[in-house]
């Protein structure tokens, strides 16, 4: 009985610390929206909420990529030129038809795949620094992007489809955001309910156990890279329809934001543990307040200052420091009730 009282005791352990680590964006996504009710009532009119289910679409696509990352212990720096080359590339190839849009759209997924592979290589097999690395390659994409668009039209916008998808609403909600939940709802059940998706969250808590295990950790970590890069460039895609006309500074904006998104929304720095729903809901919860700032007619500066706060706030409780908090009041409460037990049984013999 005292060991299947452990057991129970043990399993509530587990599941209620790796849970406690995605509790905190919810939180904050609450009180956000009761700030906003209170002193930014039209942050939740029409015409401004309706930038900010597209905007945080953007980022969560971005963020969930930079989320596999992650999970391998990295983090990926070139996601501002993967971004911008996938939506130039769009714009390029498809030259404003729409028979030739999806030749454009596979060929920058196929120029973000491959951008991704040499990170992937670079991180994963020759285990270079992924800061570094993703850092160089994503200049080097910046590199590629500007010589690519100087054979570019000046101004010339996606084909006209993409443009009227991307405005068009299904169910109250544009194709953009559909899109955004089915890659969410799709990539969690990937990693949590398929065999791949437990292999690569093993590979990313402990590769040397991965490794030993016979898990081809290289692969997992190569298949991170890429499979992050095509994110970033459906993410450019997407936007690049949303605004018709991509300039080179499209993907900038995404640099460090898609990283912020994951943190907050509990990912561990360290590798393993991530939510998708959790980072989109950060991503949600950071849009929302940056429209929230532009709402109340802050200068620039200020509307900098005060979101640099909210995601600094926003890491310092959540992740891998709630948790450890949350894991010393579990253990204090679990030791507890094993002295109770054992009292008890001594009492009763």
């Amino acid at each position: 009985m005292a060991t299947a009282s452990r057991t129970a005791t043990s399993s509530f352990f587990t599941n209620a610390v790796i849970s406690s680590r995605y509790i905190p964006v919810w939180i904050a996504n609450v009180l956000l929206i009761l700030a906003i009710v209170a002193f930014a009532p039209n942050t939740l009119s029409g015409p401004s909420f309706s930038t900010v289910l597209p905007g945080a679409t953007f980022l969560a696509i971005a963020a969930l990529g930079q989320m596999l990352v992650v999970m391998t212990g990295g983090i990926d720096l070139s996601v501002p030129g993967i971004m911008t080359l996938a939506a130039l590339v769009t714009v390029g190839t498809a030259k404003g038809s729409d028979e030739a849009l999806l030749m454009g759209i596979l060929t920058a997924l196929g120029a973000a795949a491959l951008i991704g592979l040499i990170n992937g290589l670079l991180v994963g097999v020759l285990k270079l620094n992924a800061v570094i690395v993703t850092l160089a390659v994503g200049q080097l994409a910046r590199g590629i992007v500007i010589s690519y668009a100087s054979g570019v039209a000046n101004e010339s916008a996606v084909p006209e489809s993409l443009s009227t998808w991307a405005t068009t609403q299904f169910l109250g909600f544009s194709g953009i955001v559909w899109i955004g939940v089915i890659v969410t709802i799709a990539l969690s059940l990937l990693v949590r309910y398929t065999e791949v998706g437990r292999r690569f969250q093993s590979v990313g808590a402990n590769p040397v156990a991965a490794w030993i295990a016979g898990i081809h950790v290289n692969l997992y970590v190569v298949f991170a890279y890429v499979s992050a890069a095509i994110l970033y460039g459906l993410a450019g895609i997407l936007l690049a329809g949303l605004i018709r006309s991509p300039s080179l500074n499209l993907g900038i904006p995404y640099l460090l934001a898609p990283i912020a998104a994951v943190v907050i929304g509990g990912a561990s720095l360290t590798g393993g543990l991530a939510s998708a729903i959790s980072t989109w809901g950060a991503a949600f919860f950071l849009t929302l307040l940056n429209q929230m700032l532009r709402v109340l007619g802050l200068s620039t500066a200020l509307q900098f200052v005060a979101f640099g706060l909210a995601i600094v706030v926003g890491m310092i409780i959540s992740g891998d420091r709630i948790i450890t908090l949350v894991e010393r009041w579990l253990q204090r409460t679990s030791d507890t009730k094993d002295d109770a037990v054992e009292l008890d049984t001594r009492s009763q013999n």
